[in-house]
């Protein structure tokens, strides 16, 4: 691991909120003792405001038949066109289209909303979005907060639909992807730690990491070393993965085996590609 001083040590640290939609307190939620918990993470009603989608999901027999349902059920309740899957032409928002956008930037617009959707329901805020974020009402702040807010992506309650996006993805996750697994071996590419910090560093070659509040890891290393010349390798909480690149047939993220997670404290090795 890249040498770094004491007086190099980064001081900034997390913005976040006491409260949250998931239940359990937002400093836990950020902690290397959270992922190592795996307590299970539900955001509060999607489940009880929804039966109908819960009940087509549990007559699938295999992932690409819910996945099939879920996506149903969304043009249905958001009147979500097919074409905005590949996003030629714009029509209301949709969570396709933020998938789609994070891809491609995670820090352009896109990524400010989804990002703000990770604020707003599990109380975490971003430590990075196209610069350091160290503190509300500083010029970082205030451009993610005017991104993450605009109207071109919150005119069809947008969050609500992210929300649903997180259920089934834990969903599928029990019920056919990782039903036997409490976390899953990830890997990310880095070329330097100015979106990351060390927290602590615990071995020559292992540290805890301070991760922004939504980050992309892949469960392919050698796709993970295409993104860099130093590879994170992590153990994530399957309670912390929001989307997977397999979990819809009709979208998937750029990179192979791609894991939006949730960020925060975690333990972390580096390798160098």
């Amino acid at each position: 691991m890249p040498a770094m001083s004491d007086a190099a040590q980064p001081t900034r640290r997390g913005i976040g909120h006491s409260t949250n939609l998931v239940g359990r307190p937002s400093e836990w939620l950020a902690s290397c003792a959270f992922n190592d918990s795996a307590v299970p993470l539900h955001i509060w009603g999607v489940t009880e405001m929804n039966p109908s989608l819960f009940t087509m999901l549990d007559q699938a027999e295999h992932l690409a038949e819910a996945g099939q349902a879920f996506s149903s059920y969304m043009m249905a309740m958001f009147g979500l066109d097919p074409e905005q899957r590949t996003g030629q032409r714009r029509f209301r928002s949709s969570f396709l289209r933020l998938i789609q956008g994070w891809g491609f930037d995670s820090n352009g617009p896109e990524g400010a909303v989804l990002k703000g959707w990770v604020e707003s329901r599990f109380g975490l805020g971003p430590s990075y979005h196209k610069e350091i974020i160290e503190r509300v009402a500083s010029r970082a702040w205030t451009s993610y907060v005017e991104e993450k807010m605009s109207s071109r992506f919150h005119n069809n309650a947008i969050w609500v639909q992210l929300d649903l996006l997180f259920e089934f993805c834990q969903w599928a996750i029990r019920r056919f992807a990782f039903p036997d697994e409490t976390h899953l071996t990830l890997y990310r590419g880095v070329n330097s730690f100015d979106e990351h910090w060390i927290i602590e560093r615990t071995t020559r070659r292992e540290a805890v990491m301070r991760l922004n509040n939504l980050v992309s890891f892949s469960s392919d290393r050698d796709t993970a070393s295409c993104f860099g010349d130093m590879i994170l390798t992590a153990r994530i909480p399957v309670s912390k993965v929001v989307f997977f690149n397999s979990l819809l047939t009709s979208h998937a993220l750029k990179g192979e085996g791609e894991y939006l997670v949730i960020g925060g404290d975690t333990r972390v090795s580096v390798d160098y590609v």
